[in-house]
This record gives C-alpha cells, sequence and structure tokens, in this order.
C-alpha cells in the first residue's frame, strides 16, 4: 500500500478524541478498555469469563448504551449459566452473541464483548 487516506465515512460519524465511529446510531466513546486475550491455545476459565462479565456490565452501567439495562441483565443471565454445574454453552454462546451485535457501535464495550464471545466459544 502507498497510500493511506486516513478514515473515510460517509453519513454520520461521531468523533470523541482520538476515537471515531461512523454508521447508524454508532458513538465514539473516548474511554480505553484493555482487554488481554490468553496465551495461544489456552481457554479462559469460567471464573476469568465471569470477570470479563463483570467489568462489561460495570462499564455498560456508566455508558449511555440506550440498552444498557437489558445488556446488564443479559450479562447476568451469561453469569448465571456459568455457576450452573453443567453450563449450556449454546445459551452461553447466543448470550455472548447479542451482546456483541448490541454493542457493536461502541469500540470499547465492543472488544470487551469480543473477548468474552471468544472465551466461551472456548469453553
Amino acid at each position: 500500500m502507498d497510500r493511506n487516506d486516513g478514515i473515510i465515512a460517509s453519513g454520520g460519524a461521531n468523533v470523541v478524541g482520538s476515537a471515531v465511529a461512523s454508521g447508524k446510531q454508532s458513538r465514539a466513546v473516548a474511554r480505553d478498555i484493555t482487554v488481554s486475550q490468553p496465551p495461544e491455545g489456552r481457554q479462559q476459565s469460567p471464573q476469568e469469563i465471569r470477570d470479563l462479565l463483570a467489568r462489561l456490565i460495570d462499564e455498560l452501567g456508566r455508558s449511555d448504551h440506550p440498552d444498557r439495562e437489558g445488556l446488564i441483565d443479559v450479562a447476568r443471565d451469561a453469569r448465571e449459566e456459568l455457576d450452573a454445574p453443567t453450563p449450556r454453552r449454546s445459551k452461553l454462546a447466543v448470550l455472548a452473541g447479542a451482546l456483541t451485535r448490541a454493542v457493536a457501535g461502541l469500540t470499547p464495550l465492543a472488544a470487551l464483548a469480543v473477548a468474552i464471545e471468544q472465551a466461551i466459544q472456548g469453553l
């Protein structure tokens, strides 16, 4: 690549600090949420996934996402499922996928939701 034109946004765009969001109902968020991935090939434990869900619940509580209360309920449902004697991976995958899709426009929350979804897939 010889040329980089940066970010090209068609339609509406929202810029906050160094965060840029483009698209319908997208939102730029200037908070930095660091999500560390486990080493290649290592699965995350149910407790580690619970910790990620707790972080997501905290971040959603601080966000202005219009569906934050419902999303917090979904994240709590996922934590409860992880506490079951035999957690249902299919239910966890559905819950994690719903969270990922719901926060796709909020980059920091999306990174955390994707980490949760990938961890659940590794169970």
